[in-house]
């Protein structure tokens, strides 16, 4: 016997019932973004690896450590690149955005969905191989926009019914704001460089601003005591920073300005924001983004502002678990019953005619042993979760007809349906979509 393979660790399979949960989520979220006006875009999970060099920042961690990066094979095709499985997407929809010059007529409000890659320790809410959904609005300078964004996260929250999420927001300034501050910065650390661990050390001068969004709880009085950036923004920045606060009060957001508040990327300025839960240990953070108005020029383009956020769908699928959010799960309305092979060529031209008609229909098919009894097949309709069995008898056929057997009502009333109107009958079968 061949040896076993298993999937690569940290690269899970999704597996139904499983998979119904993302398939729900996922239309709730399409049907949102379209109520906001946001079109999709589908960018390659491949990318250059100076993509996310350039964009994402050298000395993150990302770079530095996560990313799964590789040299093409160099061949006839003239290949010999450096690629890598992407660890986020924005910069790659920067990239897109770039190269087929959408922003020539107009900012556009853009979302995305799929899997990114990191070469992280796996852990609950922190796969190799995770998934996210990201709504972006490129060419919009304003906080309006801002708040649009965050609006829209906070409707998807609602919809889906998550109620533990709060909203956490900071201003990161422009860079010049930030350079002065990260001078002060450096020079508070410096001076208690004592009370700093490794990785501190490390980002000292390389990128301080990281060092303040520490889980070392060692080190949370030096990083409290540190200058904050708020006191470095100018009167530009604060303005934006309060016409964010003004439109979600408006709105009745509820939020916390949280001054640590930073980003692991290095393409943010102005507004960042995070709805953060403590109901998932230290994988507390479901959806987080910010403005990040130097990003296009960064990878190439033409200097352009833009907003926007991601959420990670297994961790907003696992809040939904602890909260005991139900989510509706498929199931077929009818569970097709067929005593016999010389049923099948009747059955299946019903069935077709069920499904043509919007009936959502489970055929039972034969194993290695055959179609099995009666009562076994019953016992299959009812764990399908059908509504009704339909019946496929030989006496029924005889007669031109089905027998349809309630499953759900405990009546158990069965009723006869004629083979030559299942266009008119079958609309009585229907149940609403699970994602309605």
């Amino acid at each position: 016997m061949a040896e076993k393979l298993n999937a690569v660790k940290g690269m899970n399979d999704i597996l139904p019932p499983e998979s119904a949960r993302w398939e729900w989520l996922e239309a709730t979220v399409r049907d949102l973004m379209g109520r906001y006006a946001y079109r999709n875009v589908r960018t390659p999970i491949l990318e250059h690896t100076a993509l996310f060099v350039r964009g994402i920042g050298e000395v993150t961690d990302i770079v530095e450590k996560e990313m799964y990066s590789f040299q093409d094979r160099s061949d006839k095709y003239g290949d010999n690149d450096h690629l890598t499985l992407r660890p986020e997407n924005t910069a790659g929809l920067v990239r897109a955005v770039i190269e087929h010059n959408m922003l020539y007529d107009g900012g556009k409000r853009l979302w995305y969905t799929g899997p990114m890659f990191r070469r992280e320790k796996p852990q609950r809410g922190r796969f190799r191989q995770f998934h996210q959904i990201g709504a972006e609005a490129l060419g919009f300078a304003g906080p309006d926009v801002d708040a649009e964004l965050i609006l829209l996260a906070s409707a998807l929250w609602k919809t889906i019914g998550l109620t533990d999420v709060r909203l956490e927001l900071n201003s990161l300034g422009q860079p010049a704001e930030r350079a002065l501050h990260r001078a002060q910065l450096i020079a508070h650390f410096e001076k208690n460089a004592d009370k700093l661990d490794e990785d501190g050390k490390r980002r000292l001068h390389s990128n301080p601003l990281r060092i303040l969004d520490t889980k070392n709880p060692a080190m949370k009085e030096v990083v409290e005591s540190a200058p904050k950036l708020i006191d470095f923004l100018g009167a530009e920045s604060l303005a934006h920073f309060e016409g964010l606060q003004a439109i979600l009060k408006a709105n009745d957001i509820a939020f916390t300005i949280n001054p640590r508040l930073v980003r692991g990327l290095d393409y943010y300025n102005l507004t960042v924001f995070e709805f953060v839960t403590d109901r998932l240990g230290s994988q507390g953070t479901v959806c987080a983004g910010g403005r990040y108005d130097d990003l296009i020029a960064q990878i190439g383009g033409k200097p352009a502002p833009a907003v926007g956020w991601a959420m990670g769908v297994e961790r907003v699928l696992d809040l939904m678990k602890e909260q005991g959010t139900d989510i509706p799960l498929p199931t077929p309305d009818v569970y097709a019953v067929v005593p016999g092979a010389a049923a099948m060529p009747v059955a299946l031209r019903t069935l077709q005619q069920l499904r043509d008609a919007g009936v959502r229909v489970q055929m039972h098919a034969a194993t290695v042993d055959g179609l099995g009894s009666f009562k076994s097949q019953f016992k299959r309709a009812d764990n399908s979760g059908a509504t009704y069995a339909l019946i496929f008898g030989a006496d029924e056929l005889a007669r031109g007809e089905v027998t349809l057997k309630a499953l759900r009502d405990g009546s158990g009333a069965q009723t006869a349906r004629s083979l030559a109107e299942v266009a008119t009958w079958a609309a009585t079968l229907q149940s609403p979509a699970p994602n309605t």
